[in-house]
Formats: structure tokens, sequence, C-alpha cells
């Protein structure tokens, strides 16, 4: 579907004024080239590696001390990891680890060629490893799973097949009900989408992947371009839009045998909220989910629009149950400056609350 004229001038006037707002608040700023803002800020340890895979564990500061239940959290398959740890200032693992949480993190790693026989079943597999792992390390028998993009849709199957083992769940802007996906769900429709074509070519490429993405904002690139001038003057604006291109830039493709089951059996079929889904030989209901759940979505989110996420508590046999609501788009949600100073303490207490240890 491609958007209509009008829809295009509205959305560039929009995404204009995103990223003028507040771009000479700073007057002052220094326009000259500086380096890049520093990525990955917070100090880890690897746990474990697994093929491409890692798990990382990451040092609180000085003066604090781990308490409660291990948390895990599990990124997109098909982004870098470190968007949830991108810069100091906006890094949702430096707030959980600040907060005293013991965080770990599953690093997917960038699939090779050979990777292209990946099925779902082995990323459901291996994300299973990891969290047994994290429970042995950390000597517990539950954890908190947090979920970002796609990872919320795998935690949330994860906590369907194995509910003793998570004692808080958290889908972060991780969509279920795929009828409700949005523009994304109309331009893989089976009509005219044929994802086991594509799968049959390889694993989907980086430039494969980002084209659908920004066919969803058509005008966001010509946007930060024109916006670039003004923001030289905001030291503070420049290093945050520096820094997330710098992990937009750096993408990692979809192993090809996966993405036939995601996109064919989630996003075309909706299997997951109709009960039919299989993972790792059993059916998945959600309704097996009884722990704590939250769910965080973004208020302009185009990849996983609210509905999409929150049809999550339609399903789960819990009442204690969490709607966490940001402004903003889908990676806004996580390193936004509204996400930093609401979303994150919000998090941080919600889990602390739930993970903690009598």
């Amino acid at each position: 579907m491609i958007p209509a004229p009008f829809q295009i001038a509205s959305q560039l006037v929009r995404d204009l004024t995103a990223i003028a707002t507040g771009a000479v608040a700073d007057a002052s700023g220094a326009a000259a080239v500086r380096p890049p803002p520093a990525l990955v800020p917070t100090p880890r340890d690897v746990i474990a590696r697994e093929g491409t895979a890692a798990l990382y564990r990451f040092a609180p500061p000085a003066g604090v001390t781990r308490r409660g239940r291990p948390v895990l959290l599990v990124p997109s398959l098909i982004n870098q990891w470190y968007v949830l740890d991108l810069r100091r200032g906006a890094s949702l693992v430096a707030a959980l680890v600040e907060a005293g949480l013991d965080v770990f993190c599953l690093d997917w790693g960038a699939p090779e060629d050979e990777d292209r026989h990946r099925t779902w079943d082995d990323v459901l597999g291996r994300l299973d490893r990891m969290v047994r792992r994290t429970l042995r390390t950390a000597g517990a028998t539950q954890l908190g799973l947090v979920g970002y993009c796609m990872g919320g849709t795998l935690a949330a199957i994860y906590g369907a097949l194995h509910p003793t083992r998570v004692a808080a769940l958290v889908d972060l802007a991780g969509p279920i009900d795929f009828a409700k996906g949005g523009m994304l769900r109309t331009m893989v429709d089976r009509r005219w989408f044929d994802a086991d074509a594509i799968a049959d070519a390889g694993n989907v490429s980086p430039e494969q992947m980002q084209s659908g993405f920004t066919a969803l904002r058509p005008t966001l690139e010509l946007a930060k371009a024109v916006g670039a001038p003004e923001l030289m003057l905001d030291r503070s604006a420049h290093d945050a839009l520096r820094a997330l291109d710098a992990w937009a830039s750096d993408n990692i493709a979809f192993p090809a045998a996966a993405y036939r089951t995601y996109i064919g059996e989630l996003y075309q079929d909706n299997r997951l909220v109709a009960g039919t889904h299989r993972a790792l030989g059993r059916v998945v209901s959600l309704a097996a989910i009884t722990c704590p759940t939250a769910v965080i979505v973004a208020d302009k989110d185009t990849i996983c629009p609210p509905a999409a996420a929150t049809a999550l508590l339609d399903h789960v046999a819990t009442r204690d149950t969490t709607v966490l609501r940001v402004p903003g788009g889908h990676v806004g949600a996580v390193v936004g400056s509204r996400a930093a100073r609401e979303l994150y303490p919000a998090l941080a207490t919600w889990l602390e609350a739930r993970l903690a240890v009598a």
C-alpha cells in the first residue's frame, strides 16, 4: 500500500517538527564536528556464548547491591541488542542496574549465511537455554522476562511454554495480535506478499528489512536531513540522533527459516491469539501465563501499534496486569527522553516489587 500524497506531506510536517523542536534551545553549543557519543556504556561480563549469540550480565555501579530475582532482557531478533543500552542517559539497562536489579541480556548475534536454516523453534530453544543459564548464574528458580519488539513476542511465547520459570513478564512494544499490526500487517498480507519465496532465497538482508520499515515512514530520512543543520546547535539532541543513527545503521539479517514462520504463522495467519501456534512441539496457549504481566506501548508506534501489544492482556490468566504508555514511536519507547524520565523508573519499580525475594 503506497501512502497518499497528503499522507506523505502530513508526515513530513510532523517529522520536521519533531526534529526541529528544541533544536535551538542551546544556541551556544559548538557546531564543530565532535566524536560520536559513546555507545553501550554499562559494564558487562559475558556469561555464555552459543554460536553467534551471547549472554551478558551487567555490573552494578559502586554502592549498589544486586537484589531479588534476575531480569533477562530479550531484544528483537533482527536488531542489535544495544538499543537497550544505547548511551548514557538513554539506557534501559543502566536504569535497571542502578535500581539494584540483577540484569542479564541476550545478544542474538548476527546470523551468517549458513544460519538460513535456523528455525523459529531453534530461536526459542536458544532462548530457553539462555533463560536456564541465567537462572543457574543467579542462583534463582524464577526470573523476570522483558522482551522488546519481536523479543516481546518471543518472551510471551516462552512465558506460555514455561510459566513456572517466569516470575514477571514485560512485553515492550512486541506484537501479539498481528491482525492489529497496522501498515506492517497490510504490507505482508498473504494476498500480495509471498514470504515463502523470500525465505527460499536465503536470509532476509538488513537492507530488505530496512526498506520495509522505511515504507512505514517514507519521509523520515528526508526530515532528518533537513533538520540536521539546526541539530548541530543543540549538542544533546545532536548526540542523541547520532547514537540512534549508529544503531539503526548496524542492522542484522533475519534467518530465512525463522522468517518464514514469523511472517506466515504470526503476521499472516495470526495463530498466536487464535491458540493454534505451535512451538517446540507444543501448542502455545497464552492463557498458561499466570505471572504478573506488563505491556508497554508507544502512542505513535507504526511497527507495533498499541492494540497489537495490549491484546496480550486479553489472553493471560493473571489479574496482576499493567499497561504503561509512553509518547513517541517504536524506538523512542526505549531511548526517548520521556522514556528515560518516565518509563525507566516506572518499569524498575514494577519489576522490583514483583521480583523481590522474601
